[in-house]
């Protein structure tokens, strides 16, 4: 079942960055420079957007924008009107709420390089680099452990380092879930020239975690991490920011009232705060995180 669901969701990335329209560039926050290994955007890919709309409004305030009079089954996703994120409408295929997914979206300098680094290490190419207008070049993979994600090269720079931490509803960090924490952290560092820095972790039940951090210099990219069920399939784990353990509290009594999910209860993190998973209508997962303003940058970490 899920190497036909891997499939299938493969099949409709491909199919999704292959769309000919221009998409709005990530952000105009930006100096012209490229910053590799950073995750500078995340699309969603939902079989029910109405009621993604409906669940992502009301739990953080997101505004969706359509671009269908571009010719686009697309919407920018914005929080206090800044774009955080995309939604692609899953249509074509009789689709089954765990295909639909998060798609983190990782910068890299060159991406015929990137393709080659990802195709020597085993992993799958989805869809070659296409461009996609204003935004740059994206191209869709599968690395060695199944776990998909995009690459983007922006024409006009990636977005800045924030020198304070995101607000409510944005994106806090990227954690990736892996089959292989060696590998993957091969991968990843050579694709983003970065640093993999093994940290010493425990898990829920007292025992070590194999958790390794991505570093550009003294900025912290990414996490790394084994599996929390090794049946699981590997993939990329997006978190979102929430101020408090009560607030956290409050928006999981919300979750289900508005149709979505709570895969996880709030639990405890080693690196500090509470962590859950939810999954929206279109059951795709994606993590929340509580991390107050008295705690550093997790780009700093």
């Amino acid at each position: 079942m899920l190497r036909l669901i891997s499939l299938t969701l493969g099949l409709l990335l491909a199919a999704c960055s292959s769309m000919e329209y221009n998409l709005p560039a990530v952000s105009s926050d930006t100096d012209g420079n490229r910053r590799a290994g950073k995750f500078i955007w995340h699309d969603l890919i939902s079989d029910d957007p109405k009621g993604t709309e409906a669940f992502y409004g009301a739990l953080f305030g997101w505004e969706f924008q359509s671009l269908e009079l571009l010719g686009a089954n697309y919407w920018v996703i914005s929080l206090d009107g800044a774009p955080i994120a995309g939604m692609v409408e899953q249509s074509g295929i009789a689709a089954q709420r765990d295909i639909s997914q998060w798609m983190s979206v990782i910068s890299v300098a060159d991406a015929d390089t990137a393709m080659k680094i990802i195709s020597e290490a085993g992993g799958t190419v989805l869809r070659e680099p296409v461009s996609i207008g204003d935004r740059g070049t994206i191209a869709v993979f599968a690395d060695a452990q199944g776990a998909h994600f995009a690459t983007l090269t922006t024409p006009s720079g990636d977005p800045l380092d924030s020198e304070s931490l995101p607000g409510e509803g944005a994106f806090l960090w990227h954690e990736l879930w892996t089959s292989n924490v060696p590998a993957a952290s091969t991968l990843y560092a050579e694709l983003g020239d970065l640093d993999a820095v093994a940290l010493d972790r425990e898990g829920a039940d007292g025992a070590d975690i194999d958790f390794r951090v991505l570093r550009s210099d003294k900025l912290t990219r990414a996490g790394i991490r084994s599996l929390p069920d090794p049946d699981m399939p590997s993939l990329w784990m997006p978190y979102l920011r929430v101020e408090t353990i009560e607030r956290l509290e409050q928006l999981l009594l919300q979750v289900p009232e508005l149709g979505g999910e709570v895969l996880v209860p709030a639990l405890p993190r080693p690196a500090g705060g509470y962590v859950s998973v939810i999954a929206g209508p279109s059951g795709a997962p994606i993590a929340l995180q509580t991390w107050g303003s008295d705690q550093p940058l997790i780009k700093d970490l």
